[in-house]
């Protein structure tokens, strides 16, 4: 059976880590004492010392409307902890997982320990949540996300803490755009990728003459994800009749859906994701956008940044949909294959692209300290600079220095029309190459910021 079947101070980055494993300081702390082990020079945040365990942080939403994907994450999370130390049923993607240091006993001779924190969907309560595993539970490293806001503004505080941020799902240019930090790294794919993804396959599917109405969520993921959608559809010869922004908290979006009815539009773009999305969809469906015609065409709706969950919230609407994705279960990659079976096994069900990219980081930054031989984020920053790897998922993989941005292969994918099972809903129609949606580090969708330097504490 196959696998498939299975689921019905002004140092320099270089010059600290001459220094050795207990690198210098690098910048100024957030706080004084509990992050700075001791005043000596060679102290950085959290140094685990002599302990037989060193502690990671999984900050997720666990309520609000990315809560699915959050639940999801943290699954990940404790499945990456497990095959880090061997304690696993299986060792996941680390037999597939290429270059790799890691050998399945811990890191660096440590055993991995780990805390949760619920970042409410908001990115106050993500900020406090992340404080307060660095200042009192002692986290070498971040790691979780879901919604953009939340995970720039988590980034933002560990780069001042000097520890680690290993972006989960964050989907905004922001994130290695203008907000980039030298501490923080990003496995997931961004809007333009979507757009540049996306566009080829409209083209094909739609024509070039379509207007398009765009209801976005109102926060820094909703901003880029419209901007890169019209930049490339507009480049088709699309043209974009109306914008509008959408609270993140709204449930029902009938109000925003009634005035596409008589816009003169025949496309709606949804800028939303997870819970807005599956509630936005079926507001459009009940007014019975998919079966008008505008324009001597048939009315179609894009989700640009698709994920199964999400899918699978909205049912039967999400057939024949396009948009795009970071990873699909259905993979049949030998990664992949690796990942859905132990994830499967564990849980019960396939995993999600959250839950994917999610783990993938874990083990990415797991890796990058054995490498680096320290827990030091100076150390492991310099591990996971220009880092090329394959193995877990997406094809041959590089975080870029000059921005921290991982690029890959994208995939698009469509609703599907026959599913075969609860969890078998969305179609990979397209393998976009990584050369249709890499761009210039001075891309005018990722100006302003800079990346700075590492943060050790």
């Amino acid at each position: 059976m196959s696998d498939k079947n299975i689921f019905t101070s002004d140092i320099s980055r270089r010059d600290v880590l001459k220094t050795g494993a207990k690198a210098g300081v690098v910048g100024a702390s957030l706080v004084s004492a509990p992050f700075i082990i001791s005043s000596s020079a060679n102290a950085y945040t959290n140094d685990p010392g002599d302990a037989a365990t060193v502690k990671l942080g999984f900050n997720v939403p666990q309520s609000g409307p990315y809560a699915d994907e959050g639940a999801d994450e943290l699954r990940a999370f404790k499945l990456a902890v497990q095959h880090i130390n061997g304690t696993g049923k299986d060792n996941g993607m680390l037999p597939t997982m290429k270059p790799i240091s890691l050998k399945g006993n811990g890191i660096n001779g440590k055993k991995v320990e780990f805390v949760t924190g619920d970042t409410q969907t908001k990115s106050d309560a993500a900020r406090a949540s992340a404080k307060s595993m660095i200042e009192k539970d002692g986290v070498v490293m971040v790691s979780g996300g879901s919604s953009s806001g939340v995970a720039i503004a988590v980034q933002g505080l560990c780069q001042e803490a000097g520890v680690i941020f290993m972006a989960g799902l964050t989907h905004s240019n922001d994130t290695t755009g203008k907000d980039k930090k030298a501490n923080g790294f990003r496995h997931f794919f961004n809007a333009y990728m979507s757009g540049a993804a996306l566009a080829p396959v409209l083209e094909k599917n739609y024509g070039k003459e379509r207007n398009a109405y765009h209801l976005t969520a109102d926060y820094t993921w909703g901003y880029t994800q419209e901007a890169s959608i019209k930049k490339f559809t507009e480049d088709l010869g699309w043209n974009t009749v109306n914008a509008v922004k959408t609270p993140l908290a709204a449930t029902d979006f009938s109000e925003y859906i009634a005035p596409v009815l008589n816009s003169g539009a025949d496309v709606l773009v949804l800028n939303h994701y997870g819970g807005n999305m599956i509630n936005s969809l079926t507001n459009a469906v009940q007014f019975g956008l998919r079966d008008k015609m505008i324009n001597g065409k048939k009315f179609e709706i894009i989700v640009p940044l698709y994920s199964r969950l999400m899918a699978q919230g909205a049912g039967a609407n999400v057939k024949g949909i396009y948009g795009s994705t970071n990873w699909h279960w259905s993979l049949q990659d030998e990664g992949s294959k690796a990942f859905v079976k132990s994830f499967g096994q564990e849980y019960g069900f396939p995993p999600s692209q959250a839950a994917h990219t999610c783990y993938v980081q874990t083990l990415l930054y797991a890796d990058a300290c054995q490498r680096a031989g320290t827990f030091n984020p100076c150390g492991v920053a310099e591990a996971l600079e220009g880092h090329k790897f394959d193995g877990m998922g997406n094809g041959p993989t590089e975080y870029r220095a000059e921005d921290h941005q991982c690029f890959k292969d994208v995939l698009v994918v469509r609703g599907k029309e026959n599913p075969s099972s609860e969890f078998d809903l969305l179609e990979v129609v397209e393998v976009t190459p990584r050369a249709q949606v890499e761009y210039a580090v001075d891309n005018e969708f990722f100006a302003g910021g800079e990346l700075g330097q590492c943060n050790a504490g």
